[in-house]
């Protein structure tokens, strides 16, 4: 079969594998798309990796099941979570899924961007869904996102009537932008310094943008009757954005730090300025349990976002060079989804 290897940002290559063999309790699915996720071009965290076959986000079709599989059979349409929890250990019992030891530790082989993989047994346990009819195979691939952003959104407590201020305007943060309006946020504002990403940010539900280069409190404080925001959700990991979050968020508020920063990168938090200013949270949130699989799924069964839309690019399995190149560059691409059959 055909894979796309990864050995940088920029040298992605189209290579041979033989297709993988399943054992008992695992399934053999053919890829039918697969989005390229912004981790995927976070190139000081996986070229020490490489080579490597990466993607996560997919949707395809079952082709082989192994031994003792009775769930699932040849043909189904699915999606799957390339991490899956224990549902047993200290974090998992305490609603942490996604600190788990099991799921930093899970995957599928060899990955995404490839005509054909192997879901691990564990996986097919608690990380197989079957999609909806109406949901499209490129839809499902925005499953593992806004699994992500659900659970982002509630560890951070968003509340109906709350304001809410998104910084970076990529798909995570245009997802941040839709399900906060779903769920009732009274504000929603987004902050890029892109033009073209702060105005899909408008097409996709944002009440108002601010350019990330402009002086986002006094921006914030214009918009929400002189207050900050009640959440701020960090979707980059530049230095930059994370001080300005921090000088965003309202008394009483939650800062969501929702995007990794590289290695060494760090911050310095005024202790004393967020003390009188009372009551302020700061929270990370990274990956999604498979119950949020289980409501992204259905949110993307009812139709009501915009995630087709957000696709701006669709390329066969020798373009995911290509692909990697644009969603690297942050430039006018939103999503890109590798089709490897095409």
């Amino acid at each position: 079969m055909r894979v796309a290897m990864y050995y940088n940002n920029r040298d992605v290559r189209v290579e041979e594998m033989p297709v993988p063999n399943i054992g008992p309790g695992e399934l053999l699915v053919r890829v039918e798309a697969s989005g390229i996720c912004g981790s995927d071009v976070m190139e000081w965290d996986r070229i020490s990796k490489a080579p490597l076959v990466l993607g996560h986000e997919i949707a395809g079709v079952v082709v082989d099941v192994g031994e003792g599989v009775t769930q699932f059979k040849k043909g189904d349409r699915v999606t799957a979570a390339h991490h899956v929890p224990c549902n047993t250990c200290h974090y998992c019992l305490s609603g942490h899924h996604t600190v788990c030891d099991t799921l930093r530790s899970t995957k599928f082989y060899p990955g995404g961007f490839a005509e054909f993989l192997r879901l691990p047994a564990i996986n097919v346990d608690r990380g197989v869904f079957r999609l909806p009819d109406e949901v499209s195979f490129e839809d499902a691939c925005f499953a593992e996102p806004l699994a992500c952003v659900l659970r982002g959104q509630r560890m951070a407590n968003l509340q109906p009537g709350q304001s809410v201020l998104v910084i970076g305007s990529g798909i995570a943060g245009l997802i941040h932008v839709q399900l906060a309006g779903r769920l009732g946020a009274s504000l929603v504002v987004a902050a890029d310094i892109s033009q073209h990403r702060l105005d899909a940010a408008h097409r996709f539900g944002a009440d108002a943008t601010i350019h990330a280069e402009e002086d986002i409190p006094a921006g914030l404080r214009q918009l929400n009757d002189g207050r900050l925001a009640d959440l701020v959700v960090v979707c980059t990991g530049a230095p930059s954005a994370l001080t300005q979050a921090l000088k965003s968020v309202e008394r009483g508020g939650t800062v969501l730090f929702f995007a990794a920063a590289e290695k060494d990168v760090t911050i310095t938090i005024p202790v004393t300025e967020l003390f009188y200013k009372n009551d302020i949270t700061l929270t990370t949130s990274y990956a999604g349990s498979p119950a949020d699989y289980t409501t992204a799924l259905e949110l993307i069964r009812s139709q009501r976002f915009k995630f087709n839309d957000m696709i701006t690019h669709r390329l066969s399995l020798a373009e995911t060079g290509l692909g990697f190149q644009l969603v690297a560059a942050a430039g006018e691409s939103i999503k890109v989804i590798i089709e490897p059959q095409r």
